[in-house]
């Protein structure tokens, strides 16, 4: 059998981990806790590192590593414990990865969530594979912004690493502007990109095994409350043509970067129908929640899949799906000063309802403490009880 050398001494080929084994995971937060449970469904046992007491994940988890990100001893570890190692979030330090990869099969590869994890490296990579992408430029210095072409004004200003949610952007109408955010965030490395007569914005989410055989999950359309995911819908009407290039679009993505695990690309649909690649998110991802309840394998069961090496699941959606995003501002309506646990008991009484809550203690504004899959045999029944639920809750409509 051929063993073509994929990314850390992963190869086409390897054996695959089987139940009963350990996986471990770098990251404490809801995407590593939905992992812990799909793994575990499947009989695995699951480390978790994270320095948190109580995250998400190491509630489920069989085991927690409470310890930094880039601890020698806490990462060797896990390494040593574990055949194969993934992660839940891109701002995982890279050489974390790198180190963990000494021992055991990390997947992503640290070299994969490094290009991601950057702007610039993201989008240069992008560019690179011949996906389009909004015209941009590389902001290291004041002196990048003076230089910058006009056309990208008026632009989004982002901080090249550690942003997300719509932190560390900014709107910015002219140059004055954009150098104000630059110097505000402390001249700190960013990309400045023309803003886009938007339409809609879509994403695709897929895994990719260490063979290279990918599974496709459907075209998932996104709308957002300032900057935070707030509806996920699957199942509307798209055009083919956009539909197979968005997906054509993710596999070259994961083609590119070796990638072996779940990954996300978002898409800007253009007014004028073109498309253009938005981010990258080396992960499954809050607009992939729907796979939950909505298709035959889970992103959380691929993710498990992908990284024990197993054969792919199912990635078809059996039915319309609408995900509404849970915000800790619900606990907090008509401006209470304390935390009130919402009516789930009247959410339940849809049966299309799924309530996926994430162990999260404490409810802040903004803070993402779960989410609900609406699920049904038509689309239009979806939206109808998606939002009568949202009208209880006091969410936005989708």
């Amino acid at each position: 059998m051929s063993t073509k050398q994929v990314n850390n001494d992963l190869t086409i080929g390897q054996a695959p981990i089987l139940p009963g084994q350990w996986l471990g995971m770098l990251g404490g937060g809801q995407l590593g806790r939905m992992f812990v449970h799909a793994a575990q469904a499947m009989g695995y046992r699951v480390a978790v590192l994270d320095p948190a007491a109580d995250c998400p994940a190491a509630q489920a988890a069989d085991r927690h590593i409470r310890a930094a990100y880039d601890d020698v001893a806490a990462l060797d570890e896990l390494a040593a414990q574990c055949a194969a190692v993934t992660t839940e979030f891109e701002n995982v330090p890279a050489d974390s990865l790198r180190r963990l990869a000494l021992r055991a099969r990390v997947a992503p590869a640290g070299d994969a969530v490094a290009v991601v994890q950057d702007r610039i490296a993201e989008k240069d990579f992008l560019a690179g594979q011949g996906i389009a992408v909004a015209p941009y430029a590389a902001i290291r210095a004041a002196a990048d912004l003076d230089a910058a072409s006009d056309a990208l004004f008026p632009g989004i200003l982002k901080a090249a690493r550690l942003g997300y949610d719509g932190k560390g952007q900014a709107r910015v109408a002219n140059r004055a502007e954009a150098l104000a955010a630059f110097e505000s965030w402390g001249g700190v490395a960013c990309v400045l990109e023309a803003l886009q007569p938007l339409h809609h914005e879509i994403s695709v989410v897929l895994a990719r095994g260490a063979d290279g055989a990918t599974a496709v999950f459907p075209i998932a359309r996104n709308a957002h409350e300032q900057g935070i995911l707030a509806v996920t819908t699957v199942g509307m009407a798209e055009d083919a043509a956009l539909v197979a290039q968005a997906q054509d679009a993710a596999r070259r993505v994961a083609d590119g970067l070796a990638f072996q695990g779940v990954l996300c690309v978002e898409f800007f649909v253009l007014q004028d129908g073109r498309l253009l690649a938005n981010e990258v998110a080396p992960r499954p991802h809050n607009s992939g929640h729907f796979t939950q309840n909505a298709c035959f394998s889970s992103q959380f069961e691929q993710q498990a899949r992908a990284v024990a090496g197993m054969p792919l699941g199912n990635p078809q959606a059996h039915s319309p799906a609408i995900m509404l995003n849970l915000l800790g501002d619900i606990w907090f309506r008509q401006d209470a000063e304390q935390a009130n646990e919402p009516d789930w008991a009247a959410v339940l009484a849809f049966p299309s309802a799924h309530l996926h809550l994430y162990g999260k203690h404490e409810a802040r504004p903004g803070r993402k403490m779960g989410h609900i899959n609406v699920v049904a045999a038509t689309l239009e029944q979806a939206r109808a009880d998606a939002q009568a639920i949202a009208s209880l809750l006091g969410i936005p409509q989708p």
